[in-house]
């Protein structure tokens, strides 16, 4: 068994879409069009048939209240592996990307969180 698809609720999938692509660095794998939303997927292209992140659309009367409690907690929604969590902090930075938590070292884990633009915090974590 393993991992094949995991979601990230996004206010608007345009938007998400070129976040996750142009600034973070992962590639499309789907974009399909299902009514008003769209079946959006990104990959690593370190890993193009990995696990997807799908771009899931918010019209879920539950999905606002969940995210703004993890936003007010500063619960990031999910965690993405980096090689160098410093370097993509800089890197991000420059990018213009805005961080709620500057990078942190915690033992085996070097941690960062930044805002993804579509109402979720994200982790970056960097293992030793």
């Amino acid at each position: 068994m393993r991992i094949n698809l995991a979601s990230v609720f996004v206010e608007d999938q345009e938007r998400a879409l070129r976040f996750y692509t142009d600034v973070l660095g992962f590639a499309l794998k789907h974009d399909v069009p299902i009514g008003e939303d769209r079946w959006i997927t990104v990959v690593s292209p370190e890993d193009p048939d990995g696990t997807e992140l799908v771009l899931e659309p918010s019209g879920h009367p539950a999905v606002p209240p969940y995210k703004e409690a993890l936003v007010a907690d500063g619960i990031p929604a999910t965690s993405f592996a980096v090689d160098d969590v410093r370097a993509e902090h800089a890197r991000l930075t420059a990018l213009g990307v805005r961080f709620t938590q500057p990078p942190v070292d915690m033992g085996p884990v070097t941690t960062t969180v930044l805002d993804d633009t579509c109402g979720n915090l994200i982790q970056l974590a960097q293992y030793a």
